[in-house]
């Protein structure tokens, strides 16, 4: 399994994924799975792209409380 990147936005036909060095890439939405959506972390199994449910939920919890704690 190899991590891809963290889709950023959806532009026309294309997926902007932020790799974790920084850099962007665009991705053809025909190559993601159906249900991809913007912050979902993609990585590449076996040449497929997938979406990572796991490493996307640790994302989001780190968010979460990043966000928290700029409010306490």
């Amino acid at each position: 399994m190899q991590k891809v990147g963290i889709i950023d936005r959806f532009e026309g036909e294309y997926a902007v994924v932020e790799r974790e060095d920084q850099g962007m890439l665009k991705i053809p939405r025909s190559e993601l799975p159906h249900d991809a959506h913007e912050g979902d972390v993609l990585v590449r199994i076996e040449g497929v792209l997938k979406v990572d449910p796991a490493e996307t939920a640790k994302r989001l919890e780190r968010i979460a409380k990043l966000s928290q704690k700029l409010w306490e």
